[in-house]
């Protein structure tokens, strides 16, 4: 019996050194990959900022042309000056997006939450947007409550995921569509739906949302980044996103805000195909 004993205080103190090590090495992995990430989220700092300082210096120049500061301009100047100003804004945007989700994953990033009424959040991005849907001759709607419940939220990061909801939405609306936003109370939250009348996607297409660097077209219609944040920055609040789309049909994003943040729950899902959001 003694010698039985002490063989399982012998099996069990070894048994506490191999979980020692394992914990350790477990240990030294995570704070490697936890460098690794903080890295990344200074290298892509450093060339979000060597990128948007000249970019924001064109833009600068193309708006001083628009306005005519220079010098009365031809129709056709005019047209490309456009084209100039509106792919600025873009390579912009991506910089951002990309300087946003390396914080995140680096979890350098945190949520300034405040109250914040989100029908306002959403009248503010629609009304920024009708000029770029007036480009492309499409409509956009808002639907919003006269009272709304105020959430605890970051409006900045609000913003952020409703806008690139709607560039989305705008990119793929033929032109002459309609862009629907709606902004409704509901039990445990707010919940917000962009609705438009394109294409649609098929299931294979669907499947293929929030990854990075894939679209529901080819990659020449967009970088998928915007639908990625928009998912981390649904999640950081403790919410949902989900997806209602048909070939041809049009697709609908809804996002659900919980009315008490709980960050760090991280739920997301698709909604079967044929149901509505």
């Amino acid at each position: 019996m003694i010698a039985a004993f002490a063989g399982a205080l012998a099996g069990v103190g070894l048994m506490t050194l191999r979980t020692r090590r394992t914990i350790a090495a477990q240990s030294a992995e995570l704070a490697q990959q936890e460098q690794l990430l903080a890295r990344r989220a200074d290298q892509v700092t450093s060339l979000s900022h060597e990128l948007r300082t000249p970019l924001s210096m064109i833009k600068g120049a193309v708006d001083l042309l628009r306005e005519g500061t220079p010098g009365p301009l031809t129709p056709a100047q005019s047209r490309f000056l456009q084209v100039l100003d509106h792919q600025s804004n873009q390579v912009i945007g991506l910089c951002e997006s990309l300087l946003i989700q390396a914080k995140i994953e680096a979890g350098l990033f945190t949520p300034r939450l405040e109250r914040v009424d989100v029908s306002l959040v959403a009248r503010d991005v629609v009304t920024a947007m009708r000029s770029l849907c007036a480009q492309r001759q499409q409509r956009i709607s808002l639907d919003t409550p006269q009272v709304m419940p105020r959430i605890s939220a970051d409006p900045m990061l609000l913003t952020q995921a409703i806008t690139n909801l709607l560039s989305n939405a705008s990119r793929f609306t033929t032109t002459g569509g309609s862009i629907d936003v709606r902004v409704t109370p509901i039990d445990t939250g707010v919940a917000v739906y962009v609705t438009d009348d394109g294409a649609g996607m098929t299931r294979e297409e669907r499947h293929r949302l929030f990854h990075r660097f894939a679209t529901g077209r080819p990659l020449a219609d967009g970088t998928g980044l915007g639908l990625v944040i928009t998912k981390t920055i649904v999640e950081l609040h403790g919410g949902e996103i989900m997806v209602h789309t048909a070939s041809r049909r049009g697709t609908t994003f809804l996002l659900t805000l919980p009315g008490t943040t709980s960050t760090g729950r991280t739920s997301s899902r698709d909604t079967p195909a044929g149901t509505r959001a």
